[in-house]
């Protein structure tokens, strides 16, 4: 019997890797980008538009699906594979950026977390295990570790919720029950190289199967958060996947798969899209802009997506205007697109010894990014 979970290196250029992750629903050919389906959605696309795009791996929020509808509910529907008709691999993160983020009142102990809903107020308690058996109902491929995200810049603060993280880590490898689900633990530390590296080293320690670096796109530089990749990698096992937490524009993927990293998950396409906005390999379109009003051109010229074989920037402001849905739906779709298309490119990139030209390039390219 093979085992459920493995991650095969298939080449190397650089510190970037391109590689295969056995899962239970199916292979992830890496680096590989996540869309995010936060209430088992993807915003705006449907699972039959997600596989016509290529998307491989998709992320559910642990926080948002176990206040509604219930992880219990969607444990008694078969599971978020059956409950929202997705074949393919999922992951789901422990619900701790979160409970950190949204909560207004929050009191934090070493044992977990006190926290009130969002939606309407009412207390609730996260603990480690809570957050595994959460993510056991749900039942992704794979699952992470309970963390504190700490303010990047507050070095005492970010030494205490690392003693916690740690300590949490353990206890979620304690109570992990289920084989057929990958734990991923997380390296916290803010943008101190001292504390990413002891991170790194706890984390690397306790045998996860892979490992994921949180804490990053919170606020911090580019610089600062290419140089904590560096420090994490540096030290991080080469032969387990490493995952980067709630990153997503172009530039940040092709600095983090230069950089060795594996998995990427992020909002910003999506979110982008029901506000506007198309992302491009060279720039980012406000199509809301007047200029675009009696433009005849797709999105991207080069681009082989859906939304730009078949509609003009014209049309896709006028939908946008007239506040139709469809604006939302055709720029998610293209948004998507853009960055599943990027990371395949990246993949055989590496796979051809061409990534250095491919990312320079990329770079030389590159316009202003403001929306």
């Amino acid at each position: 019997m093979s085992k459920p979970f493995s991650f095969d290196i298939h080449a190397r250029q650089g510190s970037a890797r391109a590689g295969l992750l056995h899962t239970p629903h199916g292979d992830l050919l890496t680096p590989v980008f996540a869309p995010v389906g936060t209430q088992a959605t993807v915003k705006a696309a449907t699972p039959a538009q997600l596989h016509e795009l290529g998307a491989s791996l998709v992320l559910s929020n642990t926080y948002h699906l176990y206040l509604r509808p219930g992880d219990e509910l969607v444990a008694q529907m078969g599971g978020l594979h059956q409950f929202m008709q997705w074949p393919n691999p999922m992951l789901t993160d422990s619900g701790g950026f979160q409970v950190f983020s949204l909560s207004n009142s929050r009191k934090i102990d070493e044992d977990g977390v006190t926290f009130k809903s969002h939606i309407d107020g009412s207390s609730h308690r996260f603990t480690p295990e809570k957050s595994i058996a959460i993510q056991e109902n749900l039942g992704a491929d794979i699952i992470m570790a309970f963390d504190e995200c700490a303010p990047p810049y507050d070095k005492a603060y970010n030494e205490r919720a690392m003693a916690r993280t740690h300590a949490w880590a353990e206890r979620c490898l304690a109570a992990h029950q289920r084989p057929d689900q990958a734990l991923f633990g997380i390296v916290q530390g803010g943008v101190f190289p001292d504390l990413r590296q002891q991170s790194a080293e706890f984390i690397a320690s306790l045998g996860f199967p892979g490992h994921a670096i949180g804490g990053l796109s919170v606020g911090e530089t580019k610089d600062e958060m290419h140089a904590m990749i560096e420090v994490v990698n540096a030290v991080l096992p080469e032969d387990k996947p490493r995952y980067l937490m709630g990153v997503g524009s172009p530039e940040d993927l092709v600095n983090g798969v230069l950089r060795g990293i594996d998995i990427f998950d992020c909002v910003l396409p999506t979110r982008l899209a029901r506000h506007s906005a198309a992302l491009t390999r060279t720039s980012r379109l406000n199509l809301v802009n007047a200029g675009y009003a009696a433009d005849p051109a797709p999105i991207d010229e080069t681009c082989t997506c859906y939304t730009c074989q078949h509609f003009s920037r014209a049309y896709l402001r006028h939908l946008i205007t007239a506040k139709e849905m469809l604006a939302a739906t055709l720029l998610t779709l293209h948004n998507l697109h853009t960055l599943l298309q990027l990371m395949r490119d990246l993949r055989q990139a590496i796979l051809t010894g061409s990534l250095e030209p491919f990312a320079d390039q990329f770079f030389a390219n590159r316009q202003d990014t403001t929306p």
